[in-house]
């Protein structure tokens, strides 16, 4: 414990209705003493530091002044909860964060009432609480009751069309909401885009001293009966503001810009739209992202995420790399084709950082486009750029690719476009949990008419993957890899083109055969030799491609082998199910073939290491090599298993 921050007025606070006998000086005590126990917490776990150093005063005030869990407040994506998770009898638990067993870095309606609408994407907080708000006005029942509903939503998840489309709805509606627009300057990447220059002049068109002042005057009035001085106050905030016009045409009062980090602007203003909010209403606060940890705040992306490091420094506890990620294999690759076809060009959806794409910016700038938090423009922006003749590589995580789907069907493969789908963080992904899981691209993609689905067994296996993506004009194509490092393979100088729909033959054995579909093949190798020092040498084939299958390949192993297993680091209706579907098709069941399929079980796997929830899913070498010994019939001579 003597490492631990002192928290005199925090100890005191269990729950966020005991904040309510603070003064307002002792608040802000409580909110330095809550940023000390987060950045304590987060240097033990690692996780999202800056989002929600840059909202602890908020966090503060907004549960000093409303009842939650009554009220629900509903953070945007999520990355920021973890101050809020603190106040909210989760403190004792707070080192657990992102680990087996313990807290989820997000928001999560089972973890806690606190929690009264999950989140891990970004943009759907306007419309949970706008659903919150009609169904409170409608005699909706909860458990812990049903009052204001308030959206905490960062200007970078401003930018998506969602948060657009809840404010016209809410607007419309007129229903009292609360929409709290966290403007920090800084979503993950640098914001792009039209908006965000738009808020950027609401605040420096004036010094922002004099907003400062400003607000201080104005909220000095608000608290008091209101009658006389309603319209005089309502007038200042609007002038004070700027630029509030574009809210309100929406139907949203507009108040701001406040300074986020100044209790003595966020109490009274919040105390005030408590007591006198009728409709809709945003209030623009600014804050800093990393605010208050030096090392957070001269990062490039703000302590966005980070692994356990030294709180004195910020020094990170990296372990040392043995492989490229496979990220950056992507990266590189990519660059290297780009260099050899002027026609390539990349989209990313405000995580060129995350999917390597920062590498192709620095080179190619003007053929490198982040559409911010907008994976369904991206898509068809992507899909028009191959109808004007361009090659455009779209690099989305599995789990944000999902947002786009209907795109992905009426945009590109209704018109056969040749759009390449890079799909990072495949499978599953450790700490984040199940939102971010990429469980289910091979499924919702193979089943697609003229869509090309490969999956890297390797790192190497990627670069060929890039160049035959980038080599095909024939309709959209898409290939997947996980997150983290490579398996250590040797890398050829350059990506050589596949032939579509063929896979590859690893070893030849006898009775079964193991077909691997992506990175499992690794945990299938470790399986085969296990098997193999039993008197089992299985056959490994690489299928690399779900759609179109490798029929003859896959013929041949069911007509050379008792049994046939397939691994995928997907879910239920993937790469295995079109196997099936092929066989049943060609009659081979028939003949008596014993098949199997290894998919991610029909379940959410909450967050851990990858290695522990692969094997929830059963599908590490230990349980492969269960598997083919059970399909054939083999007993397994008192042997634990992990």
């Amino acid at each position: 414990m003597s490492d631990r921050p002192n928290t005199p007025l925090l100890d005191l606070v269990s729950r966020p209705a005991d904040l309510k006998q603070f003064t307002d000086s002792q608040l802000r005590q409580v909110a330095d003493e809550l940023r000390a126990e987060t950045i304590s917490a987060v240097s033990v776990t690692g996780g999202h530091l800056g989002a929600g150093l840059g909202v602890v005063e908020l966090t503060t005030a907004l549960h000093a002044v409303f009842d939650t869990p009554r009220d629900k407040i509903i953070w945007d994506v999520g990355h920021q909860c973890y101050p809020h998770k603190i106040l909210t009898e989760r403190r004792d638990r707070i080192r657990t964060l992102r680990m087996k067993d313990g807290l989820s870095g997000f928001t999560k309606r089972s973890e806690s009432p606190y929690d009264p609408f999950g989140a891990a994407h970004s943009s759907t907080s306007i419309s949970a609480a706008l659903g919150f708000s009609v169904a409170r006005d409608l005699g909706g029942v909860t458990p812990e009751g049903l009052g204001d509903a308030i959206a905490v939503i960062g200007d970078g998840s401003m930018s998506a069309g969602m948060a657009f489309e809840a404010m016209n709805n809410a607007g419309h509606l007129k229903k009292r909401l609360i929409v709290i627009l966290n403007d920090n300057e800084m979503s993950i990447a640098p914001p792009v885009g039209a908006l965000s220059s738009y808020l950027s002049r609401i605040y420096t068109e004036a010094p922002f001293h004099d907003l400062k002042a400003a607000a201080k005057g104005a909220v000095s009035l608000l608290p008091e009966p209101f009658r006389e001085g309603a319209k005089r106050a309502k007038e200042m905030l609007k002038g004070m503001a700027m630029g509030g016009t574009f809210f309100e045409e929406l139907g949203f009062s507009y108040i701001g810009p406040i300074d986020g980090h100044d209790m003595d602007q966020l109490l009274p203003v919040l105390r005030t739209v408590k007591a006198r909010a009728t409709g809709p209403i945003l209030i623009h606060v600014l804050t800093k992202k990393g605010k208050g940890y030096a090392p957070a705040e001269q990062a490039r992306d703000k302590g966005h995420a980070t692994a356990k490091f030294d709180v004195v420094t910020g020094k990170q506890h990296k372990a040392p790399s043995n492989a490229p990620s496979y990220t950056s294999v992507f990266g590189k690759t990519l660059v290297a084709e780009a260099g050899r076809d002027d026609k390539i060009v990349a989209v990313t959806a405000a995580m060129p950082d995350g999917t390597g794409l920062n590498l192709f910016a620095e080179r190619y700038p003007s053929r490198c486009f982040d559409v911010a938090i907008a994976e369904q423009h991206g898509v068809t922006f992507a899909a028009a750029l191959a109808a004007g003749g361009m090659k455009p590589f779209c690099a989305m995580y599995s789990t944000f690719l999902q947002r786009g789907y209907d795109q992905v069907v009426h945009d590109v493969a209704i018109q056969r476009l040749p759009v390449r789908f890079a799909i990072d963080r495949a499978g599953l992904v450790g700490a984040d949990g199940a939102t971010h899981a990429g469980s289910f691209d091979i499924a919702y993609l193979s089943n697609l008419p003229g869509m090309v689905v490969m999956a890297a067994a390797d790192e190497a296996e990627l670069m060929h993957m890039v160049a035959t993506a980038a080599a095909h004009d024939a309709g959209p194509i898409a290939f997947r890899y996980p997150r983290g490092e490579g398996v250590g393979v040797d890398l050829p100088e350059r990506g050589e083109v596949l032939e579509i729909g063929k896979g590859r033959i690893i070893q030849t054995g006898a009775r079964v055969a193991l077909l691997s579909f992506g990175t499992r093949l690794a945990e299938v190798q470790k399986a085969a030799e296990a098997l193999t020092a039993k008197g089992i040498t299985p056959t490994i084939a690489d299928a690399r491609f779900a759609k179109p299958l490798d029929r003859d390949l896959i013929l041949d192993l069911a007509a050379n082998h008792e049994a046939l297993i397939t691994i995928e680091e997907g879910a239920i209706g993937g790469f295995g199910s079109h196997v099936a579907q092929l066989l049943a098709d060609e009659g081979v069941f028939d003949a008596g073939l014993k098949y199997r399929s290894m998919v991610l079980p029909d379940i959410f796997i909450d967050q851990a290491s990858p290695a522990d929830m692969y094997a929830v899913a059963g599908m590490n070498a230990e349980q492969i090599e269960a598997k083919v010994l059970s399909v054939l019939g083999v007993a397994t001579i008192g042997e634990k298993r992990a």
